[in-house]
């Protein structure tokens, strides 16, 4: 790995961050597959075209794009180290030859010049540094006029999972997530005023920004999903700051909050995303 600027991102992606992706990538995929077709819909892959797939992770939507690039290729870029390893087997189990992978930060990564026709991302353009500076790296790589496309958190309070996790704020103090917007973070694209300047500061034509929503899965009922949401990095990170009586009632209250959502056989939480596309003159 070469180049690398969110030193703090690295960390937590090559740490135990990283490690619990990896060891829950299907259950992430299924908290996230429902933004799978607008995004590939968006990017409009051909059979030869090449595609970079930006913060892949495990490696969902770069197969998702090998199968449609048939006669081009694919190349995932991640920080992570435990979810790049799995997501290189997963690639070989399903035999996909045009598909690779590389550790880098996109924000400095050396990439081929024009080498691309597409640059993709699922939630993976959210913790940049400097994110002007990563899409202008990122639309070197495209070819003149190739595409652009992403989704990206929107506003907190549409996310249900959001909701869920301030059902415990009478137990603890919850951050404001809403702060982060225009710093690293979950949400900081989520003002669509914020993704146009920094697209068109990063050299590309003003994008298109389109609001999309998704069910997401997080468990097949309100105990398996609240299990799995507490011991994500951020509320796990919230609640070892509590006394244990005090996180016990913390986690009561969020686990509490899921029976509205939960249905037969899921809990499904509403995602709310901006879907972008922009090109490189």
């Amino acid at each position: 790995m070469r180049a690398v600027v969110n030193t703090e991102q690295e960390q937590a992606w090559n740490g135990d961050e990283g490690r619990h992706w990896a060891a829950h990538h299907d259950r992430w995929n299924a908290v996230n597959a429902g933004f799978n077709e607008p995004l590939l819909t968006a990017a409009a892959i051909g059979p030869e075209d090449r595609v970079l797939d930006i913060g892949c992770g495990a490696g969902q939507t770069s197969r998702l794009a090998a199968r449609r690039a048939v006669r081009g290729r694919v190349l995932g870029l991640d920080l992570s180290g435990p979810e790049l390893r799995l997501a290189r087997d997963l690639a070989a189990r399903e035999g996909l030859a045009n598909l690779a992978f590389e550790q880098g930060d996109a924000q400095a990564h050396p990439l081929p010049q024009g080498g691309f026709d597409i640059a993709m991302s699922r939630f993976g353009i959210m913790f940049f540094e400097d994110p002007v500076v990563a899409f202008a790296n990122i639309g070197r790589a495209l070819r003149p006029g190739g595409r652009l496309a992403f989704v990206t958190m929107a506003d907190p309070a549409r996310n249900d999972w959001i909701r869920v996790i301030d059902a415990m704020s009478a137990h603890a103090p919850i951050p404001d997530l809403t702060t982060t917007a225009g710093e690293p973070g979950m949400f900081s694209l989520a003002d669509p005023a914020r993704i146009r300047d920094v697209l068109t500061g990063a050299g590309f034509r003003p994008p298109a920004i389109t609001p999309v929503e998704a069910l997401q899965n997080w468990g097949r009922d309100v105990q398996d999903a609240a299990g799995f949401l507490l011991g994500t990095g951020p509320v796990r990170f919230l609640l070892d700051q509590l006394a244990p009586d005090v996180a016990h009632r913390a986690g009561a209250a969020l686990t509490a909050a899921m029976q509205t959502y939960a249905r037969p056989g899921a809990v499904h939480l509403r995602g709310s995303a901006w879907l972008v596309t922009a090109t490189r003159p």
